[in-house]
């Protein structure tokens, strides 16, 4: 693992227990038991197994291991996280990174979040070349300690995880009709997509760049993923945002989804236009709630969204539920930054 200072002080375990647990009130916490003495009956074992095919989705995505990584600084913050390997090829560009007893940070020189995104990203384009890390993406995100915070510099889109830094991006779930009767739209991403290729997905869904609205980058998304007019985009209502952070293979990602619901007319169909999209389907939310509790169909994080939907229409029960503020805790995760 990482060396000395490079490593973080406290060497902590931060995995979905310790996430969910701090984030509750109660004994039990980290395991998601049932409340009810004795042996359940079949009606507790039903609804038992009902909300932990939810929670599994809610654990996958806040399951990450700080021991031993390495924090990332800038102006005495840290706003992301380095593998040790990475951190130490960084030292190398010593007139870029610097080495503190915190972690490892940006040269004091470098004031201001252009001298910062353009000297980061000469270190990145010479590590992509020697196979390092991946190639750019051309898509630049905001690096900062919170949404509402100063961007402190630009990172492209592809180095986000290898940094660990905060990422942000919109859902929209699209609904047609209510009660009984509500469908919800869905879409299979493309076999091509380089990100959960072939999963089901919310009607449109994307990361934010650098240098748009919230709103507007939902516009160019539908524009681009369903095809629909920017007036018809305009009724969708911001419901909430989600939390969690997961490890992958690429790196940390301590991500915040912003949410958006749209009631659209039985006449409207998405069509895609980006290639993103290899289909659109219209379901009973019956069936796209079984989808998420019973199988791995959806795209990981696209799955905590369906549940905070299922959540905020009383589509899960809290009296029926015994594991219910464990679930809806679940989705606002303290992220480690």
């Amino acid at each position: 693992m990482g060396r000395g200072t490079l490593t973080h002080s406290a060497r902590q375990r931060s995995d979905s227990r310790h996430i969910l647990a701090a984030a509750l009130p109660f004994p039990g916490r980290g395991r998601y038991s049932a409340v009810h003495p004795g042996p359940p009956d079949a009606r507790t074992r039903k609804r038992k197994a009902t909300v932990l095919g939810y929670l599994r989705h809610v654990e996958a995505c806040n399951t990450h291991d700080l021991t031993g990584l390495t924090g990332f600084f800038i102006e005495d913050q840290r706003v992301g996280w380095l593998r040790p390997g990475l951190a130490r090829r960084l030292q190398a560009f010593d007139r870029v990174f610097v080495t503190t007893p915190q972690g490892l940070g940006l040269h004091p020189s470098l004031r201001g979040p252009e001298a910062r995104t353009r000297a980061v990203a000469e270190v990145l384009a010479q590590l992509a070349d020697d196979g390092v890390v991946p190639g750019p993406r051309g898509e630049m995100y905001r690096v900062n300690r919170g949404w509402s915070e100063p961007t402190l510099m630009l990172l492209d889109r592809a180095f986000v995880p290898t940094f660990g830094v905060r990422a942000y991006g919109v859902h929209l779930n699209g609904i047609v009709g209510s009660g009984p009767a509500m469908k919800m739209w869905i879409s299979r991403r493309s076999p091509d997509k380089s990100v959960a290729p072939g999963k089901l997905d919310n009607l449109v869904a994307g990361g934010q760049p650098a240098g748009l609205s919230l709103r507007d980058n939902l516009v160019k998304e539908c524009a681009e993923e369903a095809d629909m007019p920017r007036a018809l985009v305009e009724q969708a209502h911001p419901v909430g945002a989600l939390t969690y952070c997961v490890e992958t293979p690429a790196g940390l990602r301590p991500d915040t989804l912003f949410v958006y619901d749209i009631s659209l007319p039985a006449s409207f169909t998405p069509r895609n236009t980006d290639g993103e999209i290899a289909e659109f389907m219209l379901w009973p939310i019956a069936r796209v709630l079984e989808t998420v509790r019973d199988t791995d169909l959806f795209k990981f994080n696209v799955a905590l969204v369906i549940i905070d939907f299922a959540l905020r229409h009383g589509l899960i029960d809290p009296d029926r539920d015994p594991d219910y503020m464990t679930l809806r805790a679940g989705l606002h995760a303290p992220l480690p930054l």
